[in-house]
C-alpha cells in the first residue's frame, strides 16, 4: 500500500511539473509574436496617420526634431488601439502553430484540456488589459496633450519660403512679390516687382529692378533683396481726400530691401490652452470635469423653470387636482370669449409674446445642448479608457480557439482572419461610439457595443474548439455539400402523385 501511495505522489508531482513547463513553453511561444505584431501594428497605425496629415507636413520646414516628437507621441495615443489587435493575431499564430505541428493535439490526448492549456495566456492578456488601462489614464492623455497641440502648430504654421518664378508671392505680410525668373542657383532673380502695403503714410509703395540677389540671414530671420538698376515708387498723402497725392520716382544702381520672415518661424502655442479637452483627462479628472458639466447643465433648466413660470401664469394650472375640481368649461372654443373687434389685436399680442419668448429661450437651449453634447464626450472618454483595456481580453478568448480550429501557423491565414475580426471591432466600436456620443445609446452600451459583439462569438468560438470542431476544415462543408446534393437528387427522382 506505501509504495501505491508513493507510486501516486510521484505520478501528481511529475504532472504538476510537466504542466507548469507546458504553462513556461506556452507563454515563451506566445511572447515572441505577440511582440513583433505589436510593433508591426503600431507602425501600420503610425503611418496610416502620417498619410492623413501628409499635406500639412510637407513644405513646412520643420526640423528633424520636430518630427521625431510628433511621431512619438503619436505612437504612444496608438498604443491601446494596437494592443488588441496585436493579442488577436498572436494568440491565433501561437495556437495555429501549436495545431499544425500536432502539439496541441497531444496536449489534448494527454488529459490536458484546452481551457487548462489556455489559462497562462488568459492571465498574460489580463495582465496585458491592466497595463493597457494604466497607460490609457496616465500616459495617453499627456501624450495627447503633447501630440495635438504640436499637430495643431505644425498644420498652422505657414509654408516654408519659397517664391517661384512668373507667381505673385504674398506669404510675407504686407508685401506682393513677383519675379519673371529663376536661376539655378536659386538666389539671382530677374525682373523683380515688389509691392510694399505694409509702410504707413497712406500710399503704396512700387520697386522695379532688372536684377538681384536674394541673401538670408544665418539665423533666417530676414530676408535681403540686393536689387540693381531699378526704380522706387511712391505715393504720399491720404486717400480719399480731395487734396492729390504726390507721386515719387527715385532711381537706384544697388538698393538692399529687407523682409522680416519672423512669420515663418515654427512657434509653439502655449498647452494649457487643450488642457481642458477630454482627451488629455485621466479618469479623476474626467469624473471631476463630468460633475461640473452637469451642474452648469442643470442650471440651464432652472433659469428655464425661472422665465416660464415668471412670464407666463398658465404654467400654475397644470395641477391636475386643481382642474379635477375646477368647474366644467361652458365656452368651446375663444371666439365666444373674445369680442370680435379685439380678436385680431389679441392674436397679434400672442404671436408677439410667442416670438419673443422663442428669442429668449433659443440661446439657452443652445447652451444646453453644447453643456449636454460636453457631458456626453467626457463620458465616452472615461469608458474609452476601460473599453480598449478590455478588448485585449476578449480579442484572446477570440484568438486562441479560433487558431487551435484552423489550425495554420506562420502571418498567412492567421492575418486574414485577424484583420477580420479586428475589422468587425473596429466598426461596431465605432458606430458604438458616435451613437453614444449623439446621444442614441448610453454612453456605456456604446462604447461596449463592440465587446458585447463580439463576446459571443468567443463563447461559441471556446466551445467548438473543445469539441474538436472542424468549423474552417474544407472536407467538413465538401462532406455537407455532397449530402444535401444526395438528398436532393432523391428528392427530385421521387414519384409524383
Amino acid at each position: 500500500m506505501v509504495p501505491l501511495c508513493e507510486f501516486v505522489l510521484t505520478l501528481r508531482f511529475n504532472i504538476a511539473l510537466s504542466v507548469k513547463k507546458l504553462d513556461k513553453l506556452i507563454i515563451k511561444t506566445f511572447l515572441g509574436p505577440f511582440i513583433a505584431t505589436f510593433f508591426v501594428t503600431l507602425f501600420v497605425l503610425i503611418m496610416q496617420f502620417l498619410w492623413k496629415y501628409i499635406d500639412d507636413l510637407v513644405g513646412k520646414g520643420l526640423d528633424t526634431t520636430v518630427i521625431i516628437q510628433l511621431i512619438a507621441y503619436t505612437s504612444a495615443t496608438l498604443v491601446t488601439l494596437a494592443l488588441p489587435l496585436a493579442v488577436l493575431l498572436s494568440s491565433i499564430m501561437t495556437f495555429g502553430n501549436l495545431g499544425e505541428s500536432f502539439e496541441l493535439v497531444a496536449i489534448k490526448s494527454s488529459g490536458i484540456s484546452l481551457l487548462r492549456f489556455m489559462r497562462p495566456l488568459l492571465f498574460i492578456a489580463i495582465i496585458i488589459s491592466v497595463l493597457a488601462f494604466l497607460f490609457a489614464n496616465y500616459v495617453i492623455p499627456v501624450a495627447n496633450l503633447q501630440a495635438k497641440s504640436l499637430l495643431w502648430d505644425i498644420t498652422n504654421a505657414k509654408p516654408a519660403f519659397n517664391i517661384k518664378a512668373g507667381v505673385f508671392y504674398k506669404d510675407i505680410p504686407g508685401y506682393t512679390i513677383k519675379v519673371a525668373q529663376k536661376d539655378k542657383d536659386n538666389q539671382t532673380i530677374h525682373q523683380v516687382m515688389i509691392f510694399d502695403h505694409a509702410s504707413g503714410g497712406g500710399g503704396d509703395k512700387v520697386i522695379l529692378a532688372e536684377k538681384g540677389q536674394m541673401v538670408l540671414t544665418a539665423n533666417k530671420r530676414y530676408l535681403y533683396f540686393i536689387l540693381e538698376n531699378g526704380w522706387r515708387y511712391e505715393e504720399r498723402g491720404n486717400r480719399g481726400f480731395s487734396v492729390p497725392q504726390d507721386m515719387i520716382r527715385l532711381g537706384f544702381k544697388k538698393y538692399s530691401k529687407a523682409f522680416d520672415l519672423s512669420a515663418f518661424a515654427f512657434n509653439r502655442l502655449n498647452m494649457d490652452l487643450f488642457a481642458s479637452n477630454q482627451q488629455m483627462l485621466n479618469i479623476r479628472q474626467l469624473d471631476y470635469a463630468i460633475d461640473s458639466l452637469k451642474k452648469v447643465e442643470s442650471g440651464y433648466g432652472k433659469t428655464v423653470h425661472a422665465y416660464v413660470s415668471s412670464r407666463y401664469t398658465f404654467s400654475k394650472w397644470k395641477d391636475s387636482a386643481w382642474l379635477a375640481q375646477a368647474p366644467p368649461l361652458k365656452v368651446k372654443n375663444y371666439e365666444e370669449v373674445i369680442p370680435e373687434d379685439q380678436r385680431r389685436n389679441i392674436l397679434e399680442r400672442a404671436e408677439q409674446t410667442g416670438r419673443e419668448a422663442l428669442s429668449s429661450l433659443e440661446t439657452p437651449a443652445k447652451d444646453y445642448e453644447s453643456k449636454h453634447g460636453a457631458v456626453l464626450m467626457h463620458k465616452v472618454e472615461w469608458q474609452r479608457k476601460f473599453t480598449l483595456a478590455a478588448a485585449c481580453i476578449v480579442m484572446f478568448l477570440i484568438g486562441a480557439p479560433l487558431g487551435s480550429i484552423i489550425r495554420k501557423g506562420g502571418l498567412g491565414t492567421p492575418l486574414v482572419f485577424a484583420v477580420i475580426f479586428f475589422v468587425i471591432f473596429n466598426v461596431f466600436f465605432m458606430v458604438g461610439e458616435k451613437m453614444a456620443r449623439s446621444g442614441v445609446m448610453e454612453t456605456w452600451s456604446g462604447m461596449w457595443l463592440s465587446n458585447m459583439v463580439l463576446l459571443p462569438i468567443a463563447a461559441f468560438l471556446i466551445y467548438k474548439a473543445m469539441n474538436d470542431s472542424q468549423l474552417f476544415n474544407k472536407e467538413f462543408y465538401f462532406r455537407i455539400y455532397q449530402k444535401i446534393k444526395k438528398f436532393l437528387q432523391r428528392f427530385k427522382k421521387q414519384p409524383t402523385t
